[in-house]
């Protein structure tokens, strides 16, 4: 991947960011700064990693101090997707002190977050030695999705559909009407040059689906030996996601059965922050 594909859509930061300000700076902006710092002051502010991980959210960042005061300086000495650790210096911003500060809290949970979805991604990622590739879900926070899914992507992850539109997927849910047979040949009908992947829980389905021709199985919930089942059953006809509770401890198993890919929700609805400081000079 390119440095580029590690950013999200620029409409989208900038939506995101007014949000995220918006709810920040309230009715009156920084009553604390307007009261206790002259107007004319100019600072110098250090983004600083206090801990080991990934960075992400940049463009979040810049975008915050941008909508802030375009005079802030934002300089950035690492790119997303780049390795921090405790103490490393990735990032100055030099303008009005009462600028920096009105930014500050908002650049900084965007980009301690992202990084924090990063850093966990890179994690399930050297777990699974190369092995298949690690998904994420559409377990993301409500408005942030590109957002994450970008992190995912600076962390050496892949991304699983960004929407509903994307491709399709039967889960149980959709299957208790049709079944997987009279779906599969419907949606092919239907949305012909889209992605077809059906969701199994038993090597029954795993077979059937097969049979009607799907791009890609699910295997939920699965062990480890049941999927070495399915994927010795479906012998390379269909492309293989292994997903349900995956954790740091299994995905290594998981990565070894033969499955093509991993997907792990707790990519973006777990991640920790990233502790991450802006400290002024």
């Amino acid at each position: 991947m390119s440095l580029s594909e590690y950013e999200p859509p620029q409409p989208v930061v900038e939506a995101a960011v007014r949000i995220a300000l918006a709810e920040d700076l309230g009715m009156l902006g920084d009553v604390t700064s307007i009261a206790g710092v002259v107007e004319d002051s100019h600072a110098r502010a250090v983004f600083r990693s206090r801990g080991e991980g990934v960075l992400a959210g940049t463009a979040c960042a810049t975008e915050t101090f941008r909508c802030i005061d375009p005079d802030v300086a934002v300089t950035w000495r690492l790119s997303d997707g780049e390795p921090l650790s405790a103490g490393t210096e990735f990032g100055v911003v030099e303008g009005l002190t009462r600028s920096i500060l009105a930014g500050e809290r908002v650049a900084l949970n965007f980009v301690g977050h992202l990084s924090g979805v990063a850093s966990l991604t890179r994690r399930y990622v050297r777990s699974a030695h190369g092995r298949c590739r690690i998904l994420d879900t559409r377990k993301t926070l409500p408005g942030l999705r590109a957002l994450q899914k970008a992190a995912v992507r600076a962390g050496g992850g892949y991304n699983h559909r960004d929407s509903l539109s994307d491709a399709v997927l039967f889960k149980d849910n959709h299957l208790t009407v049709l079944g997987i047979t009279r779906s599969v040949e419907r949606a092919r009908a239907r949305w012909p040059g889209r992605m077809v992947e059906v969701e199994c829980d038993a090597l029954d389905q795993v077979l059937e689906a097969i049979a009607a021709g799907v791009d890609r199985v699910m295997l939920d919930n699965m062990t480890p030996e049941q999927v070495r089942e399915a994927v010795a059953a479906v012998g390379g006809a269909a492309a293989i996601e292994v997903s349900g509770g995956i954790t740091l401890d299994t995905v290594s198993e998981y990565a070894a059965t033969g499955a093509d890919f991993v997907s792990v929700g707790a990519l973006t609805h777990s991640a920790g922050v990233l502790d991450i400081g802006l400290d002024f000079e």
